[in-house]
């Protein structure tokens, strides 16, 4: 098999969380791109439809589904909903997250609670519908979008960093349980990336700054270098990886 092989997704169908805006939108493009059809799953009509023509101008067939993961009964209803429409899902990237940034004595008990629905409990909702399908097939492929926050403290990142070590922990467990049955799970966690939700939180130059400045390669992730890695991770060539945390942060936690 040629390496373009290795790297192909052609025949796949991929669910994307979070598809209306940052990484999603990208993340869209890029698997359409290596060949796969798309299911993208957001809140935002008009961020969804810009994925999908993302997916359509590469040639690809493009699924929108509209939910608001916050709720439970939403994110079953979404995976549910896509199953209903292809049968099966080949990859699922579990990307929507949520910030509210603050120091934990000022977090309300109403924002944690939607960080930890949207970050953690999603991404299983989502896999624990989806997976049976994946498992009578004997193949599947499953990365959820962490964050450096999952591996080191960050001030006003509280209920943040918690979701994230969370989901790190629960990909874990889906490796213990899913590898048996050709089903590769990873997160990828990348540093400060300027999507819509970094513009907002890492905006001011003023709290960037000192940021960059811990980041060995002097820079902020772009989406595609965060989506380029997730693409290897849903492909073939990613086969003998599972249960693992990638991290795209130019260096930050190796120091």
């Amino acid at each position: 098999m040629s390496v373009a092989e290795r790297f192909a997704l052609h025949g796949k169908k991929a669910l994307v969380t979070g598809a209306s805006k940052g990484i999603g939108t990208e993340l869209c493009r890029v698997l359409s791109e290596a060949g796969a059809d798309v299911v993208a799953v957001a809140r935002d009509a008009a961020g969804l439809a810009e994925a999908q023509a993302g997916v359509e101008a590469n040639g690809g067939r493009c699924l929108t589904i509209s939910a608001d993961l916050a709720c439970a009964a939403e994110a079953e209803r979404a995976a549910k909903d896509a199953l209903a429409a292809w049968g099966t899902i080949d990859i699922l990237v579990n990307n929507a997250g949520v910030s509210v940034p603050k120091l934990m004595v000022d977090q309300t008990v109403a924002e944690w609670d939607f960080i930890q629905a949207v970050n953690l409990r999603a991404p299983w909702l989502m896999a624990r519908t989806l997976v049976p399908a994946m498992m009578a097939q004997k193949a599947g492929k499953i990365v959820n979008v962490s964050s450096q926050t999952s591996a080191v403290a960050l001030i006003e990142h509280g209920a943040y960093a918690a979701s994230k070590n969370g989901l790190n922990g629960l990909t874990k467990v889906m490796t213990a349980e899913w590898a048996a049955y050709n089903i590769q799970c990873n997160t990828v966690c990348p540093t400060v990336t300027m999507t819509p939700m970094g513009q907002q939180v890492w905006g001011d130059p003023a709290k960037l700054g000192p940021m960059v400045a811990k980041i060995p390669s002097g820079r902020v992730a772009q989406t595609v270098e965060v989506c380029d890695v997730i693409l290897f991770l849903c492909s073939q060539a990613s086969d003998m990886i599972n249960g693992q945390d990638i991290f795209v942060d130019g260096g930050y936690t190796a120091l």
